[in-house]
């Protein structure tokens, strides 16, 4: 590991990267990529996170190689630069949208590009409010139902709901979306992630047979913890997003294989024998105690959603706590480190904090290659 990012190290030297930054390695990600296809069974085609992979080349990186057009969106002004950026794109929502916020989108953007966007209807309350929306802007919109197969986070709970429901005039059902994102963390003792999953999937079976033939264009299944582990049904698409990038949240058995593909690189500013504020005998007791590091290092920026992994054994410490402006960690004893020195920590998600920095440091060969631009948070 050491090794690796001795070359990551070098390559942001070169590349005269001297700040936080968030590096993604496109080698990596080809292979997490090209596990996808292998894995992908067949029947599937990929419906793409934005929220995960909040980056326009990233996305269009990704859907190329899979040969894909499908977007799973989740805020109004990404899913318009989605629909710029993507002019057959097909983008269906991953959450419901408030009525005014699905109003203020389609009269800002025009009903041209947001015909290829749809909505998601978690209620028969939603349902109507979205059929008086049609109405007013005399136009057709899409949706997709938002169906609980086990997550219990919203949306329809029982087919016979959907069967009773009379589609308000101007509105397009397109399918289902069913969330399973549940099953991985299913313990054994309640019969595991497998016999969850199979779960999800019969439920998910039931649903689309509520609907009519000409409503299950989008039967949608599955996230980046589980659509590997889904079979040949009724579903047609899986989402997947981190996955491709794997931060540490998505260390679970259905991505085996995978790499992480994506760090925070940030300049190590001090390295020093740390003392606490206040008599030097605290702390060297503390010390001796294992309770304070004997060694230590700031660095450049700090408080991130991410968990240390280079140099080795870094880590922060709760006597000093957490800082966006210079961020201590302890470091074992043996630890070689000196100011410009880089460390490195792997982000826990990939939403936001691949935004967080503005663009991403794309390494590949040995080198950086590229910086490609993050979509802003809107």
């Amino acid at each position: 590991m050491s090794a690796y990012f001795a070359e990551l190290s070098k390559a942001l030297k070169a590349a005269e990267i001297f700040q936080p930054c968030l590096v993604l390695d496109r080698d990596r990600l080809d292979g997490n990529i090209a596990l996808v296809k292998e894995r992908l069974a067949p029947g599937f085609a990929v419906r793409l996170v934005d929220k995960s992979l909040p980056c326009l080349p990233l996305l269009s990186h990704i859907a190329g190689a899979l040969n894909t057009s499908r977007f799973m969106t989740f805020h109004p002004p990404v899913t318009q630069a989605v629909l710029d950026a993507f002019p057959e794109g097909d983008l269906l929502y991953g959450k419901p949208m408030p009525l005014g916020a699905a109003r203020a989108a389609l009269m800002r953007g025009g009903n041209g590009w947001w015909s290829r966007v749809c909505w998601l209807i978690d209620t028969p309350e939603r349902l109507s409010e979205y059929g008086a929306l049609a109405a007013e802007l005399s136009t057709e919109l899409r949706f997709a139902f938002e169906v609980d197969v086990g997550l219990h986070r919203g949306g329809f709970a029982n087919p016979a709901e959907i069967r009773t429901l009379t589609v308000p005039r101007g509105l397009r059902c397109e399918g289902i979306m069913a969330y399973e994102a549940h099953a991985p963390e299913i313990p054994g003792l309640f019969g595991g992630s497998e016999k969850a999953l199979k779960k999800a999937s019969a439920r998910a079976v039931e649903f689309a047979a509520a609907l009519g033939p000409d409503q299950r264009r989008v039967l949608n299944i599955g996230g980046s913890k589980t659509a590997l582990l889904h079979g040949a049904g009724v579903a047609n698409e899986v989402s997947i997003g981190s996955a491709f990038v794997l931060p540490s949240d998505f260390d679970t058995p259905g991505l085996d294989g995978f790499q992480p593909a994506a760090f925070i690189a940030t300049p190590i500013l001090k390295a020093l024998d740390p003392v606490l504020p206040g008599a030097a005998a605290v702390s060297k007791a503390l010390q001796a105690l294992g309770l304070f590091p004997r060694k230590g290092c700031y660095l450049y920026g700090g408080k991130w959603m991410a968990v240390p992994v280079f140099p080795e054994g870094m880590k922060p410490n709760g006597l000093i706590g957490l800082s966006s402006n210079q961020q201590f960690m302890g470091l074992p004893a043996g630890a070689n480190v000196k100011p410009g020195d880089y460390a490195f920590l792997r982000p826990k998600q990939s939403e936001a904090v691949l935004q967080h920095f503005g663009s991403l440091a794309v390494f590949s060969g040995g080198r950086i290659v590229e910086s490609w631009p993050a979509l802003p948070m809107g």
